[in-house]
């Protein structure tokens, strides 16, 4: 499976349980579509959250996202991680 990093905007103020709500919210729906959120960071000052997930397409990262009413700006492919 590849990775995939996708981009949220416009959550400034974001709280630690909101982002681990969301996480979780991904989490509870990921299998439906083959995908795995493995972390999520957050900048509650921009309001900027990244999420790095392992799926078979970034089609599939923002459909789960978009379900649990989170959908990504960005879903960018991840080809090279060390």
């Amino acid at each position: 499976m590849s990775q995939f990093m996708d981009v949220h905007r416009g959550m400034t103020g974001i709280t630690a349980d909101q982002l681990k709500q969301a996480h979780q919210a991904d989490l509870a729906i990921e299998k439906e579509e083959g995908v795995h959120f493995q972390q999520a960071w957050a900048d509650p000052t921009s309001g900027t959250v990244y999420c790095l997930s392992e799926a078979p397409s970034a089609e599939a990262v923002q459909r789960i996202h978009e379900r649990a009413g989170h959908p990504a700006d960005e879903v960018h492919p991840v080809p090279l991680i060390v």
